[in-house]
């Protein structure tokens, strides 16, 4: 056991909470520290709440950059960067261009399967643990794709490369795709349909680990922001926050957008762009899913939580900022009835829109492993849209870490001082 090792997690959203359940699971003692009261800024808390080994793409991918400079001058695109002269943004930019290949998709695909089949598993754990408190379902996700071009696409591209990488990935004409969800009325051509991926609910998730944590003996810092660092001797000796100089051995960044400039003073750089998301959830919706969907041409997520049904998507790259951007939102609500034809905008009519900041990494990988200049301080953050599919497994692998003993899955592409 690691009973005299002491550990402090920078920051509390899911990434935090898990990496702080598999360390003290593990022995350590541990402390979180969380910038606002009881982890209610997480991005996680309004996400689509998406289990999904099926997104094995990553954002930095073929095609991108032209799609990014086309929706660049469109603030409703799926895909929106906010034009702006900023020294980190271009860098960003520059970096992400880099790795929008074929090659880079072959590389990464295997490595966010990995980490998102093992957090799969691990929620089942963690379901089984807290009698199902979260609502965990695992019948699957559909990609619903309007137009027979965007079907043949998706089953020559995603569909191919899931079952190449063992993700059964079935395509569905029209028929089939409504059969699987007899319950409302689908327009689309087709889809492919992900049996493997599954959801939860994200506001019931949170409050039950951070419970669970308690029960263990993990302290929690709430309203505690991070502003800097002692560091000597190739090490981080504490940890300066609104709460008073912390001590301990080791130290995980898991501060999400915020993760670079909670490294000031370090001599770090870790890019990384906030990209927005929205969502609207309907406590009292016309129908009930089985399944999650996503809108795929729209880039809309849909997903049944209890008796509530969530719509989310977008990503805005317009730095850390918490406006919620109009015709964002409506571009959600504009998409929906195209695809699920018995809803309407009067459904949407005064739903508060949700917003969070993914924290996004240039080459749609998250950063994970040790700094090289810090030997105790480990990073755990730019998860992206994977956030809650990486969390547990993201958190295991930071106790392997920290344990000494080699990760169960190869982190070689996820050095978190890979762009330094």
């Amino acid at each position: 056991m690691n009973s005299q090792r002491s550990v402090v997690i920078c920051g509390g959203g899911i990434i935090g909470l898990c990496s702080a359940y598999y360390l003290a699971r593990a022995g350590f003692r541990v402390t979180v520290l969380e910038r606002k009261a009881d982890g209610a800024d997480s991005c996680a808390q309004g996400s689509a709440g998406y289990i999904s080994p099926s997104h094995v793409i990553p954002l930095a991918s073929p095609g991108m950059v032209w799609k990014g400079f086309k929706w660049m001058f469109s603030s409703r695109s799926p895909f929106y960067i906010q034009p702006r002269l900023d020294g980190e943004l271009l860098r960003w930019g520059w970096l992400f261009a880099r790795h929008c290949n074929q090659a880079h998709v072959r590389r990464a695909a295997p490595v966010l399967r990995d980490l998102c089949l093992v957090g799969r598993k691990l929620f089942v754990e963690l379901a089984d643990i807290t009698g199902d408190a979260f609502e965990l379902k695992t019948e699957g996700l559909m990609n619903l794709c309007k137009t027979q071009e965007a079907l043949d696409h998706e089953a020559g591209g995603l569909a191919a490369l899931a079952n190449e990488l063992g993700v059964e990935a079935r395509v569905l004409n029209a028929g089939q795709t409504s059969a699987l969800e007899p319950g409302t009325k689908i327009d689309v051509a087709g889809s492919v349909y992900f049996p493997i991926d599954a959801h939860l609910t994200p506001r019931k998730f949170m409050p039950a680990l951070t419970s669970l944590l308690k029960e263990m003996g993990v302290k929690f810092h709430w309203n505690t922001s991070v502003y800097g660092w002692h560091a000597e001797g190739g090490r981080i000796a504490a940890v300066h926050s609104t709460a008073g100089n912390i001590h301990a051995d080791e130290y995980v960044l898991t501060g999400g957008s915020w993760s670079p400039a909670m490294l000031e003073g370090l001599k770090i750089r870790l890019p990384m762009q906030a990209g927005k998301g929205y969502s609207l959830t309907l406590a009292q919706p016309r129908f009930q899913l089985t399944k999650s969907l996503l809108l795929k041409e729209r880039r809309v997520a849909v997903t049944p939580m209890g008796n509530q049904l969530r719509f989310g998507g977008t990503m805005e790259i317009s730095g850390i900022n918490e406006r919620i951007r109009p015709e964002r939102v409506q571009q959600i609500i504009d998409a929906v009835p195209h695809y699920l034809p018995e809803f309407n905008a009067q459904d949407f009519s005064g739903i508060e829109p949700w917003s969070g900041l993914r924290p996004v990494s240039p080459d749609g990988l998250p950063y994970l492993g040790r700094f090289r200049g810090h030997r105790n301080l480990t990073a755990a953050c730019g998860h992206a849209m994977l956030g809650v599919s990486m969390a547990p497994s993201t958190g295991q692998l930071v106790s392997e870490i920290l344990l000494g003993r080699k990760p169960s899955i190869d982190l070689a592409l996820l050095n978190p001082d890979r762009f330094a």
